[in-house]
């Protein structure tokens, strides 16, 4: 059974690139800093498209495994 997304609204708040991103088109990622308690996250190549929630504990890790080369 496929899930249905609902969209969220999020508060006109400015998006930040990933630093990790360059200047040629390729995988970019934007995040909002918004919300202590989940960091929407997109694809910067498609501000329209679906944004993820992501759980800021979640993200805390992703971001740190990033950091120390783990990923």
């Amino acid at each position: 059974m496929a899930r249905k997304s609902t969209p969220i609204p999020f508060p006109p708040t400015r998006w930040r690139k990933s630093s990790y991103s360059n200047g040629d088109g390729g995988s970019c990622l934007e995040v909002q800093d918004h919300d202590s308690t989940a960091v929407p996250v997109r694809d910067s190549k498609v501000p329209g498209g679906p944004t993820l929630l992501i759980p800021a504990a979640g993200w805390s890790a992703f971001v740190t495994a990033v950091r120390d080369g783990a990923l």
